[in-house]
């Protein structure tokens, strides 16, 4: 398809892309519209390859020419930076965006079922460290992401962003049943373990080939951590030894050691 120029964010074509730095706007457009925006070429490939659908793409109109591998059905359009900048509500460096077709998400038994290893997530509302868990869980083994029903957007654009596309690669689902979903993870013969520094937790390096099994990492949100709620549903509670007077890590970088440890 030809490229189709956009001289003003007024143009209806392009109200996918309108205000993207609004997080409660785009939360609120995204997912009931059943759509998402991808950043970059590579986040874009990424996410053709994982089989979503492209409904447009949106171009810095200096780099229309030098784009391939875009399907053919879905319109190109194109901007000068300053009005992409107008649209987007902030500078398009890397040059193009795209927006796609949300699919629906698996049921949590198709889920799984179809697991060996999880990992469990409770409130994570901040999308970069969500991004990067995903990447994280995509990298070192993980099958699967459960969220609970506060957890954050995984196709928001910023996570996405973050993951570098790294969430169209694992499955994942929402619980609509919250801490019910804990249940029946341990129902579908996963050990629950939830990371945390507080009382009773074990060294994440000495869990035992059993509950190495099929193992199900819970992590909370940064800074509150795991409801009480949810550490009592949990086999084990688990830690990373820490030095230096250092209490704790980075949510997202607490998540890669336990993912590492968990499946090695």
């Amino acid at each position: 398809m030809p490229a189709l120029s956009i001289t003003s964010p007024d143009d209806p074509r392009i109200g996918d892309y309108l205000a993207l730095t609004d997080v409660e706007l785009r939360t609120r457009w995204e997912p009931p519209n059943g759509l998402f925006i991808a950043e970059g070429e590579l986040v874009i490939q990424r996410a053709l390859r994982a089989g979503y659908r492209m409904r447009s793409a949106l171009v810095d109109e200096k780099r229309a020419d030098q784009l391939t591998g875009l399907p053919p059905e879905a319109p190109l359009y194109t901007a000068p930076p300053p009005v992409l900048e107008s649209i987007t509500g902030f500078h398009v460096h890397r040059g193009i965006l795209a927006s796609f077709h949300r699919r629906e998400l698996p049921a949590m038994e198709e889920l799984l079922a179809g697991a060996r290893s999880l990992a469990v997530l409770e409130g994570l509302n901040t999308h970069t460290n969500l991004g990067a868990l995903f990447r994280s869980a995509a990298a070192l083994g993980i099958d699967a992401v459960v969220l609970s029903p506060n957890c954050a957007d995984p196709l928001y654009r910023r996570a996405v962003r973050v993951s570098m596309g790294e969430v169209f690669a694992i499955p994942y689902a929402k619980s609509d049943d919250w801490p019910g979903t804990l249940k029946a993870i341990r129902a579908a013969g996963f050990t629950l373990l939830a990371m945390t520094p507080g009382e009773g937790a074990v060294s994440i390096a000495a869990l035992t080939p059993a509950q190495r099994e099929r193992p199900a990492l819970l992590l909370g949100a940064e800074g509150p951590g795991l409801t009480r709620t949810a550490l009592e549903a949990a086999d084990a509670r688990v830690v990373i030894p820490m030095h230096n007077g250092v209490d704790s890590l980075n949510v997202a970088t607490a998540a890669a050691i336990g993912f590492y440890e968990i499946t090695r």
